[in-house]
């Protein structure tokens, strides 16, 4: 009986020590509450298929995390990479062939998670935790803008887009924590308006806001004419206009609300229309507990192993200039196209990717 005694005392005991952690890790949030739109069906428009099945796997070769993609001149696919699905403290830039052939272009000390080529040929990016760099044909990197114009570090830039006079937009998601899952689980729950969207110019030197107030804020694309900005606002199911014109620079719309899923790059086709790229769908959990301040805050001070992942569903939509709907193609159980967070069309074909993938998927368009 003592000895049952003892085992009992310290499994209450462990009972305990874990519910103590819970309470203080969950206190290391103050979230806002929000009730979220009852979230559209799958039905219409948005009626499901398997059409991303088809999609060609790319390995990363070991590497995770194709957040974003950038296209040279001579038809070269290249993306950001960490070291592990759980692991963004390091990354590199891999180089993808047309034909698919995948090597290692430059290793960096963070995950590059925006990047386009400007003018010149150089590969302008976002590093996570550093900010806005220029990466040479030479390889060599100069950091371009490390802060915010009123001195907030750049710690997780995003959706990085360049203008036809060169101008550098991007989105700044935090400036308090740098990209791990953990940090994506409290922009989640906290729900906070923390990021903000700037233009750079390389000319002058100087970095100006455009808009903030933003929720989680990820991917950019211009319009044709550039005369707007669109900016998906992850958390909160939407995508935003922002407004560049002279005299509406700033001003901020809803383009579309109450989408299916967690948005998140946005590409611009040639015929001016949008592909929306998506890291999953809704989870009816997490929008149950929205509303609910402590439950939030609980969620959030469990164990890593214990909370929510996001479920493996392939998803993207192309909209018009207008918001409407015109196709959309989905992978349901995951099983090519685990997310589509990242997405280019290049090549007639979609390449897709995402924050934690293995293999960026490429899809042939009819």
């Amino acid at each position: 009986m003592n000895a049952l005694h003892k085992i009992g005392w310290g499994v209450g005991s462990t009972i305990s020590l874990l519910a103590v952690m819970i309470l203080f890790k969950g206190c290391a949030i103050q979230p806002n509450i929000w009730e979220p739109p009852i979230k559209p069906l799958f039905e219409q428009e948005l009626a499901l298929n398997n059409k991303l099945t088809t999609a060609e796997s790319i390995s990363l070769q070991g590497w995770s995390g194709a957040e974003d993609f950038a296209v040279d001149k001579t038809g070269n696919i290249y993306c950001g990479v960490h070291a592990k699905p759980n692991d963004f403290s390091s990354g590199a830039i891999l180089r993808i062939s047309p034909a698919g052939e995948v090597e290692m272009y430059l290793e960096t000390e963070g995950w590059i998670t925006g990047m386009e080529f400007d003018q010149n040929g150089n590969l302008i990016a976002l590093q996570n935790g550093v900010g806005l760099i220029k990466i040479d044909q030479n390889k060599e990197i100069d950091t371009l803008v490390a802060s915010t114009p009123d001195g907030s570090p750049i710690l997780m830039g995003t959706g990085l887009q360049i203008g036809a006079n060169g101008t550098i937009y991007f989105a700044n998601m935090s400036s308090e924590d740098v990209s791990s899952t953990r940090t994506f689980n409290k922009l989640i729950l906290e729900l906070k308006p923390k990021g903000g969207v700037y233009a750079y110019d390389p000319v002058q030197d100087e970095l100006r806001m455009i808009s903030e107030g933003h929720y989680f804020a990820n991917g950019l694309a211009l319009a044709t004419d550039e005369s707007y900005l669109l900016l998906s606002e992850t958390t909160k199911y939407r995508i935003l206009k922002i407004w560049l014109d002279n005299d509406r620079v700033g001003e901020t719309e809803v383009f579309m609300d109450n989408l299916p899923g967690f948005p998140n790059n946005l590409a611009r086709r040639a015929n001016g229309n949008f592909w929306i790229g998506f890291t999953t769908k809704r989870n009816d959990q997490l929008d149950k507990i929205h509303p609910k301040r402590g439950l939030k805050k609980l969620v959030y001070g469990l164990p890593h192993f214990v909370q929510p992942k996001a479920e493996k569903f392939g998803m993207v939509l192309e909209v018009s200039a207008q918001g409407q709907i015109l196709q959309a193609l989905f992978d349901t159980e995951g099983q090519v196209v685990t997310e589509a967070g990242a997405i280019e069309e290049v090549h007639n074909s979609l390449y897709l990717g995402g924050d934690v993938v293995s293999a960026i998927a490429k899809y042939p368009l009819p």
